[in-house]
């Protein structure tokens, strides 16, 4: 059984992630970011990751323990056969045989060697938290007399239906289909859990209405922007013209060609403004097609591999920031422009509004999908200098009081004391947190 852990008891905590890159995607910067503020509160937290590894800051009370898979997916060999000399165990040999077949297995593979893990280290934790891999490996922490909290970020559910409705011919929807196999597990022990936190409550939703979780058992804890880094600076100056998002793939779900679009139809009138993508440039696709067909190739410039203070500098920079999503979960692009001093227009898909308030409050929303509303509300912000100051003055405020990661790692850690108080004997197993 777990040690117990008063309110004033530093938590042993073991952090899973089975995708950690801190660069690309929401569950690496996740991972860093509550790790660190975790242990600047003095608990323990111990990241036990597989690749790509997570890269921590170099906080006492942090530390890695590298769980390797066969890392199928790394560049430049993705979907890769391995060498007979690296299959370790069955997990292994399942992991490439989903693979071969169409799959992903990794959330599966994960869960069962760091359920592995655990078992052999069980007297070393107070609690498990796990960061969306909702495996079935995971489901017997409990057994191991392990608390187990969740994060899902959103339920993976709504990429596969935004993928299915883009994908053309029934050989595309298939593979799609095949892909997101992973989605019937994770909704099958999302409904097990006791304790599920998630980042607002547009995600809250979909996860009670996707995964059929128990609202009760469901709590939501925003994350935030490193305000650290992310911070107005008036020594970088602003590049006239310049707009600013940021899209790790070129996803539907990202709504990056819709501001391509939005962007062809500014620079009718405005020939300076120019669009900064904070991704890898598409070589097909969708944003790939309407860059040739509108003729942005210089118009477009995408950057990759920024370290932080690059990528806050390079927001500062830019006249305003743009996030086209369809979807969010969150939105930390929106709250890292926030921020840093950057006036923002933004859709309103999923959560996005949770974090960026009304329309006309600390940025102008707009809806998803819309080339045309996009490139009047960016227009309009272009032209009018005292807007943006307005704008750019509440967003920080906003950011300040609601969405730092002090506040989440403060919040997660009460959720960690009433799942370790639940497993207590004579205590209902299963008792949802309080939210």
């Amino acid at each position: 059984m777990a040690a117990e852990a008063g309110a004033d008891r530093p938590i042993r905590i073991a952090l899973l992630s089975y995708k950690g890159n801190p660069f690309c995607g929401g569950q690496g910067v996740y991972v860093r970011h509550l790790s660190r503020e975790l242990a600047a509160l003095g608990h323990q937290v111990e990241v036990i990751g597989a690749q790509p590894y997570p890269e921590l800051d170099p906080e006492p009370g942090v530390t890695l323990r590298r769980l390797p898979s066969l890392d199928l997916y790394r560049q430049p060999d993705p979907f890769r056969t391995p060498r007979r000399g690296e299959y370790r165990d069955w997990i292994d040999l399942l992991e490439v045989g989903t693979m071969w077949t169409g799959g992903f297995p990794e959330p599966l593979t994960f869960s069962l060697r760091a359920r592995r893990e655990l078992a052999a280290r069980r007297h070393e934790f107070d609690v498990v938290h796990d960061n969306q891999t909702l495996g079935y490996g995971l489901l017997g922490s409990r057994r191991l007399g392990l608390p187990l909290v969740t994060t899902i970020h959103h339920p993976i559910t709504v990429d596969r239906r935004l993928e299915l409705a883009a994908a053309e011919g029934w050989r595309r929807r298939y593979a799609v289909r095949r892909w997101y196999g992973f989605t019937r597990m994770q909704g099958r022990v999302a409904r097990r859990l006791p304790h599920v936190l998630t980042v607002s409550s547009s995600s809250r939703r979909e996860i009670v209405e996707d995964f059929g979780v128990a609202e009760a058992r469901v709590a939501v804890v925003p994350i935030g922007a490193d305000t650290r880094v992310f911070h107005p600076d008036p020594a970088v100056p602003r590049v006239p013209g310049r707009i600013v998002t940021t899209s790790s793939a070129d996803a539907p779900l990202k709504g990056l060609v819709h501001l391509v679009e939005a962007l062809a139809k500014l620079r009718t009138e405005r020939p300076d403004t120019h669009l900064v993508v904070v991704g890898n440039r598409p070589t097909t696709g969708p944003v790939h097609e309407a860059l040739e067909r509108f003729g942005l190739g210089r118009a477009v410039e995408f950057v990759k591999g920024i370290s932080d203070a690059e990528l806050a500098d390079l927001v500062r920079g830019a006249q305003l920031a743009c996030v086209p999503s369809l979807y969010e979960g969150f939105c930390l692009p929106a709250a890292e422009a926030m921020a840093a001093g950057t006036p923002l227009v933004a859709t309103t898909g999923g959560a996005i509004p949770e974090v960026t308030g009304p329309d006309g409050e600390a940025c102008l929303a707009v809806p998803p999908g819309d080339a045309e509303a996009l490139a009047a509300a960016l227009g309009r912000l272009l032209d009018d200098a005292p807007l943006r100051e307005r704008l750019a003055a509440a967003a920080l405020a906003r950011v300040l009081g609601r969405f730092t990661w002090q506040h989440t790692a403060r919040a997660t850690a009460d959720h960690y004391r009433a799942a370790i108080a639940a497993q207590r004997p004579g205590r209902t197993r299963g008792a949802p947190a309080p939210r």
